[in-house]
This record gives structure tokens, C-alpha cells and sequence, in this order.
């Protein structure tokens, strides 16, 4: 089908009576979410835990698989993996996490950084689509069911477009969640790139709300809400370019911003009350050993390792060792041998988090 892209802001009144109780609604699940983030004393410990929660997921949607414990075992900085599917989810992540420090520092967002992430999950430089006869098809029946912008100067301009809109505030008085549905949705249908347009437009999402202001850290789970309605998804994504149906897609994106939020606020409280617990076990069992260090190393790092340790506390191996051995010895850590490498499981983060993904 035809499908003529507008350049924003559109010329529609988007902001119905049923958009705005929604929009409210989503706003104080989202306030409410930033400020008890705000709770966890070290901010890493969310962006390491949360946003490959996202990664997960998001990566899902497109049929990338991974499990936990794959991801978990993983060494990103020795690019030691257990399987593909979690490579290309620590690739995502990592666009997720270097994205939020450039919009959190430079407070912009523009297709220069789009690009970036682009390349850092599919580990490509192939940039914006120079050659025509990309088709979006039914995976079912092969049917095309959406023809992209298919001249690189088109896609440029429109890039460019989606760039002022996103950045440039006197465009639009639309509240910002609403401007996000909008942009999520110009994005994937300018589908500026031959792959990763799926992932790359969910972190898109995430650093637009770091922007303005709305979040504070990347860990709006927002792939879990759209994974669980994939179909609901892709159809309302098309019934805006066959009907116009702006007002059901945006209400769909509200309503997943208000539940993510909800949900996140669940997970986070359920970290801090598992770290509460587990420092007064340390300070109680292993005064000598107690640091704030330790206890974030054990909660960045669901598996965690002895190179894990030596770093994050600038301690020798035999320290680190004997450290980790201490706490499997009363039972915060669980000790695993995979392979060649021991692993030491804080069991309680990882069921949290694994429960996070179960829907539980």
C-alpha cells in the first residue's frame, strides 16, 4: 500500500478528550517511577540491571532469544558470550546505555545519534538505505503490507524532519508522551535503515523521555508491554497509515507507558528491598568485608565473577576470591562452575528479575 508520509508536527488535533485522561493517567505513573528510582543509592546498578531487562525483550520482538543465564554469564568487556541472541542483546543495550549519556549531557537528540545507536546494534556502518525495493511483509503470507520511503533523499529529509520535531519545542504543544507516540511511529515508517529499525526506534522512545525531562535513567521497560501485545502493535502501527487511526495508537502507547511504569516501580522497590536485606546480612555475618562497593557489585551483576570483584572494589585476585568464597559461606551467593569460569549467583536479584520478565 501508499502510504504518504506528513512531516511534523501534523496538522490534526491529536489531543482528544480520551488522550488527555490517558496521558494523566501515564504522566504520575511515570513521576511516581522517576522519583523512587531516585531511591537506589547507586544509579548504575538500574541502568546495568533494568536496561538489559529492555534489551531482552526488545530483541525478542524481533525473534532474538536469549535467557537469562545467557546473558548474565556474559562478559561484555572480554565480548565473551554464551550465544548470538545475547551478543546482539548486550549490543543493544549498550546503544541503550551510550545514548542515554550523550542525551543526558548534550539534552538534544538528532539523526546523527540515531545513527550511532543504529551501528552499535547491528555492528554495521551501512547508515540510512541508499538502494530501493525494501517492502514490510506478513510473515505469515509474504503479502507486503507497507512500502517505506524508498530514495535515500527522501529518507534524509524526512530524518530531518523527525530531528526538528523532536528537538525543537515550539513545534507542537502536544504533551511529550503524546509527541512520543508520534515520533515512535513517523520512525518506524520511515524505516530509515535495512535492519535494526525495530530496536533502534524503541531506544528512540526511552532517550526522547530523558530529554524532556520525563525520566531520569533508561529503564522504561517498555518492550516487556509491547512483546506481551505484538500483535495489537503492529496492527494499530498499520491502521494509522490505512485510516488515520491516531487516536487508538496513541491511547496504545499511553496505556503502555502507564503499565511499564507500574511495573517498574514493582522491580525497583523489590531491589532495594532485597539490597536492604543483604547489607544488614553482610554488616550482621561479615563485618570485616562490608563495603557499599561490594554490595553494588553483587546487585550490577546478578552472576557475578572474581574479575568482576577485582575491579569494581580495586582488589587483588586473592582478596576478591576469598570475598566471594565469604559469601557463598552464608548463602547471599550461590557458587557455579560453567566451563572453566566460577560464577557467584545473588539468587535473589535473579529471580526477581526473571520474575519481572514472567509477568509475576
Amino acid at each position: 500500500m501508499i502510504y504518504n508520509l506528513p512531516h511534523l508536527p501534523l496538522n490534526i488535533d491529536l489531543e482528544t478528550k480520551a488522550v488527555l485522561k490517558k496521558t494523566a493517567l501515564a504522566r504520575s505513573a511515570l513521576a511516581e517511577m522517576k522519583g523512587i528510582a531516585l531511591s537506589i543509592p547507586n544509579e548504575n546498578i538500574l541502568i546495568s540491571t533494568l536496561s538489559l531487562q529492555e534489551a531482552k525483550d526488545s530483541s525478542a520482538i524481533e525473534n532474538i532469544i536469549t535467557t537469562h543465564d545467557e546473558l548474565f554469564q556474559a562478559d561484555y568487556l572480554k565480548q565473551s558470550f554464551k550465544t548470538l541472541a545475547s551478543k546482539e542483546v548486550y549490543s543493544y543495550a549498550d546503544a541503550l546505555r551510550e545514548g542515554f549519556h550523550t542525551v543526558r549531557e548534550r539534552e538534544i537528540l538528532t539523526s546523527n545519534h540515531i545513527l550511532q545507536i543504529q551501528e552499535m546494534i547491528e555492528e554495521n556502518r551501512a547508515g540510512f538505505r541508499k538502494l530501493p525495493g525494501t517492502a514490510l511483509k506478513n510473515e505469515s503470507t509474504g503479502e507486503t503490507v507497507y512500502t517505506p520511503p524508498q530514495t535515500y533523499d527522501e529518507i534524509v529529509g524526512l530524518m530531518n524532519n523527525l530531528e526538528v520535531f523532536m528537538n525543537d519545542d515550539n513545534l507542537s504543544d502536544w504533551d511529550p508522551l503524546v509527541k512520543m507516540a508520534v515520533i515512535h511511529h513517523q520512525f518506524e515508517s520511515i524505516h530509515p535503515f535495512y535492519d535494526g529499525n525495530g530496536r533502534t526506534g524503541r531506544i528512540i522512545n526511552i532517550l526522547y523521555l530523558v530529554k524532556e525531562g520525563l525520566i531520569n535513567l533508561p529503564i522504561l521497560y517498555l518492550s516487556r508491554y509491547i512483546n506481551q501485545n505484538k500483535g495489537d502493535y503492529y496492527r494499530l502501527l498499520q491502521e494509522v497509515r490505512t485510516s488515520e487511526a491516531w487516536e487508538e495508537w496513541v491511547l496504545f502507547i499511553l496505556e503502555g507507558i502507564e503499565q511499564t511504569s507500574l511495573q517498574t516501580i514493582k522491580t525497583i522497590e523489590g531491589i532495594k528491598a532485597l539490597m536492604q536485606k543483604t547489607k544488614h546480612k553482610l554488616r550482621r555475618d561479615l563485618p570485616k568485608i562490608y563495603s557499599q562497593d561490594l554490595l553494588n557489585n553483587l546487585f550490577r551483576h546478578p552472576y557475578t565473577k572474581i574479575d568482576f570483584v577485582m575491579t569494581d572494589l580495586a582488589v587483588s585476585r586473592p582478596t576478591a576470591t576469598r570475598y566471594l568464597e565469604e559469601l557463598v559461606a552464608i548463602d547471599i551467593v550461590e557458587k557455579i562452575k560453567l566451563g572453566k569460569e566460577n560464577y557467584y549467583i545473588n539468587q535473589g536479584l535473579f529471580h526477581l528479575l526473571a520474575n519481572v520478565n514472567n509477568g509475576t
